[in-house]
């Protein structure tokens, strides 16, 4: 019988679909499922749909909720991080001050003024988890979803070189989306996607040993496929290959389309948004953060219909539970992982932060291979990685310096702002954040 803690099980839809997945999985339904939020009510409503779907599906599996981050992890097999420090207080100043200087962020979880105080909120907890897993659970392995994943990963493995990995779906979405337009059943796809957390690129692209790749340029000349990913579709025509995350998120880690509000807001949004709800509601600044409110705004007024509605009949492509079955059972599955780079992409640098093709078994997480990266690849690969390199000494040390030169080198904000506006933008941001991030003010 597993313990699968989640930290962060606040984030109730993610638990749900996550626990999903778990329950599933016929050789994880005895699982014990511990549930560990710092909101006593919110952790109420993840246990009540976690305790409701066990029970619809009459399984063995046992759920337990506590605000004792210590009580969870203690035993665990396998601890799944999904918490967002600060919460939706911290995010809004993300996003909000940061636009008084126009850098103009859609998301702003992963690069840019936004992913750097995310990340300096967020490492101090994910340090302290580990120490507690090193006491507490020392053979667990970590299973990290927050964001900014690369950073986040990289301190992980600098501060405290326990077992982890990073997880996202973007690799798994991409690759479904570009089946669909290719007409290819995804099924018969098989693929290599390389490079770093929200900027990985399919280096092939294939249906048995037929290359497709001929398909996918084809397909982003048709007007429905650029209307769905501008920004996407626009990178791949210049750089020569599709990159894995969505056209918001992938417009804020390069410096070529949220330069200034005007165009943002006049120029880039409307001609690409023409019928796309994507867009019009992703695509502007902050539109991620309002999706946020929404979200559980809505969840809230539907938590009853959602307890007592129907269950998933199928696992989702989140690849945790996947893991854990193949962990589990030895197994072996392959999934895109985010891992240190020990020579994995040997054009980026040693230690940092790598997505990467991994086997899963009885052995763990055993990433694979790449080689050499296209060099204009690696080279847009590297504006991020020097960021986040400055965001983990940051983090690391405590250096107040290294926050400055982090959002400095961030290629969005360099591109809309002078050296002495991003000093004061990062000294508000820092001074608003202050309740978040004490070890810069001591």
């Amino acid at each position: 019988m597993a313990k699968i803690t989640f930290i962060g099980a606040g984030s109730l839809v993610f638990t749900r679909q996550l626990c999903s997945d778990i329950l599933l999985a016929p050789p994880l339904q005895d699982s014990t499922i511990a549930l560990m939020d710092i909101d006593p009510r919110r952790l109420e409503q993840a246990c009540s749909i976690v305790q409701a779907m066990v029970d619809k599906r009459k399984l063995r599996a046992q759920v337990v909720a506590t605000t004792d981050r210590r009580e969870a992890v203690e035993g665990a097999d396998f601890v799944v991080t999904t918490f967002q420090q600060g919460g939706l207080d911290a995010y809004r100043l993300d996003i909000e001050i940061p636009q008084r200087y126009g850098v103009e962020q859609c998301v702003g979880d992963t690069l840019g003024p936004g992913g750097v105080f995310r990340a300096l909120r967020t490492i101090p907890v994910l340090l302290d988890l580990c120490d507690e897993l090193d006491d507490l659970a020392p053979d667990a392995l970590l299973l990290n979803y927050v964001n900014p994943m690369a950073a986040n990963c990289w301190a992980v493995a600098e501060g405290s070189g326990r077992p982890h990995v990073g997880l996202c779906h973007s690799v798994q979405g991409t690759s479904e989306m570009l089946a669909r337009w290719t007409g290819v059943p995804y099924e018969e796809v098989n693929f290599l996607c390389a490079g770093i957390n929200h900027q990985s690129f399919f280096l092939e692209f294939r249906r048995g040993k037929e290359d497709i790749y001929p398909l996918i340029w084809d397909a982003i000349k048709r007007p429905e496929v650029v209307a769905e990913e501008p920004v996407r579709t626009e990178l791949m025509k210049y750089f020569g290959y599709f990159v894995t995350e969505s056209s918001g998120h992938a417009s804020e880690y390069v410096p070529y389309f949220r330069k200034t509000a005007a165009m943002v807001n006049e120029d880039l949004v409307p001609r690409f948004t023409d019928d796309v709800n994507y867009w019009f509601d992703y695509g502007r600044t902050g539109g991620y953060l309002r999706h946020c409110f929404q979200r559980l705004d809505k969840f809230q007024s539907e938590y009853e219909e959602i307890v007592a509605g129907a269950l998933p009949t199928q696992r989702s492509h989140e690849y945790s539970s996947w893991i854990i079955e193949a962990v589990e059972t030895n197994r072996t599955v392959i999934i895109n992982g985010n891992v240190p780079n020990t020579g994995l992409i040997t054009n980026l640098p040693d230690g940092c932060c790598v997505e990467v093709p991994c086997l899963v078994n009885a052995s763990g997480i055993q990433p694979t291979f790449v080689g050499d990266l296209p060099p204009q690849l690696a080279a847009l690969n590297q504006t991020n990685i020097n960021v986040q390199r400055l965001i983990v000494e940051a983090a690391l040390t405590d250096d107040t310096d290294a926050i400055y030169h982090a959002v400095m080198l961030d290629p969005l904000t360099a591109a809309v702002c002078t050296l002495p506006q991003i000093h004061s933008m990062v000294g508000e941001l820092l001074e608003q954040q202050e309740e978040w991030l004490p070890q810069f003010f001591g």
